[in-house]
């Protein structure tokens, strides 16, 4: 058995491939569009790890989704979290639990998926201004 991807339905292809390709730093690696089905599905992958996938689904016929919380999150390890934590706040995305420990931060997609960025290898020493951040919203 192998993991392929996770599945998220989004509901602005446009603004999702803005926070996960150019705000998140994903890699866009496979992309296939069906007139029957009236559907997109987009594959994105962090650099260099093409075996773990997430696959954007984009239903052609406005559909609501409710919530996001009910699927969990999707999980990226990175090198720096406070660097990481900066580029995306700087961008505009808002950090819903700040890496006050130096290991771990939240943020959510424009679909409110969540999205947990780990610190690889050891926790880093608290830094502000994360020290001092409350959370915002839910993650």
């Amino acid at each position: 058995m192998k993991y392929l991807h996770t599945m998220v339905r989004v509901t602005n292809l446009d603004q999702s491939l803005d926070f996960y390709v150019k705000k998140l730093g994903l890699n866009e690696i496979g992309r296939h569009e069906s007139e029957q089905g009236r559907f997109t599905l987009v594959f994105l992958a962090a650099p260099g790890d093409d075996s773990a996938q997430v696959e954007l689904t984009y239903n052609w016929d406005p559909e609501a989704y409710a919530g996001g919380r009910n699927f969990g999150h999707l999980a990226y390890q990175v090198d720096d979290i406070y660097a990481t934590c900066k580029r995306l706040q700087d961008a505009g995305v808002t950090i819903n639990r700040p890496p006050r420990d130096g290991y771990m931060a939240f943020v959510r997609s424009p679909d409110n998926i969540s999205i947990e960025l780990l610190q690889k290898g050891e926790k880093k020493p608290p830094q502000e201004p994360w020290a001092s951040m409350i959370n915002t919203g839910v993650w």
